[in-house]
């Protein structure tokens, strides 16, 4: 099974266009030790001929003409892609939008849970995505689903299971109080498998806390690409960016007792790889305190173009 990263930041990428945090003025300096990053997409493929997309970020134009596998084959018909499906984690903005750089008639499958997928159902918008093309699938929770494209199977099994997690930020409804409307498949994990080898990994780009059920799940896991949008709760409040902390946003942070390195200590995951990375996160910068102490705990930070395969 290939894995790669297409894009390895959060929302608004990295450096976000209005943005002159130390980060962001640093990369566009292009000063040592920081790479720029479009907003966070892998793709999979269980055969390097079939691919398939776990979320579609608004970059995803870009991210496919850096990508020679996800390229139009030179001796196919005069319209044809190797993208066969997407698989959404949530209704974020950063997560679904670029499906709409997949119109012009090309038939693939979108998947995603029945919350998300009500969501775009009810956004006009997305009517580019002709139904009669593009088939829409409900995601059930805790059950593998073999993912089809338009030309049958893909090799790729996907398991679906909520993560905790908060409504997208659009769908939020602050009537509701600290929950903000937030619903069962607002936010899900998901297990990527390939039957034909018998391996699998574990994408959570997004997750508030690991909970026992998750906790559970991920023990003994051979790899995880997991949420590391901030280092600290507080990194946007002190750096003036955002009256929000990363638990008002629903991220867990990955330092400190509560933060996501501590929590992992004893799952023993074989490979771990941070991925949704806001561009406030200090282990942007490569020769950060911050990026030697996460690497010293085991984890990798993911970039735009990293390879895994299983």
């Amino acid at each position: 099974m290939m894995i790669r990263v297409l894009g390895s930041a959060a929302g608004g990428g990295f450096p976000q266009w209005n943005c002159n945090c130390r980060n962001c003025a640093d990369v566009r300096a292009g000063k040592p030790g920081f790479k720029a990053r479009t907003q966070s997409s892998l793709a999979v493929s269980a055969d390097g001929t079939n691919w398939v997309l776990l979320n579609a970020s608004p970059d995803l134009r870009q991210q496919i003409n850096e990508t020679p596998q996800l390229g139009s084959a030179a001796s196919g018909a005069l319209r044809n892609s190797p993208i066969k499906a997407a698989v959404v984690t949530n209704g974020d903005v950063d997560h679904v939008t670029g499906l709409i750089n997949l119109r012009e008639a090309q038939p693939f499958s979108v998947y995603g849970s029945k919350r998300v997928m009500d969501t775009l159902a009810a956004n006009s918008i997305f009517n580019v995505l002709a139904g009669g093309v593009v088939a829409r699938h409900d995601l059930p929770m805790n059950q593998p689903i073999a993912i089809e494209g338009p030309d049958g199977p893909t090799g790729i099994t996907i398991e679906a299971f909520d993560v905790p997690g908060k409504v997208a930020l659009y769908l939020e409804d602050a009537s509701k109080g600290g929950n903000f409307g937030s619903k069962s498949g607002d936010t899900i994990g998901l297990k990527v498998s390939a039957p034909a080898t018998g391996k699998a990994f574990f994408y959570v780009p997004g997750c508030a806390e690991l909970d026992p059920p998750l906790r559970q799940r991920l023990q003994g896991a051979p790899l995880v690409f997991f949420d590391g949008t901030l280092y600290t709760d507080d990194e946007m409040l002190q750096q003036g960016l955002m009256p929000k902390t990363g638990a008002r946003m629903g991220h867990i942070s990955i330092s400190g007792p509560e933060g996501s390195i501590a929590a992992f200590k004893d799952l023993d995951v074989a490979k771990k790889i941070y991925v949704h990375i806001n561009n406030s996160n200090p282990v942007l910068n490569d020769n950060s305190p911050e990026r030697k102490a996460t690497e010293q705990a085991g984890w990798d930070v993911g970039y735009d173009g990293m390879e895994v395969r299983l």
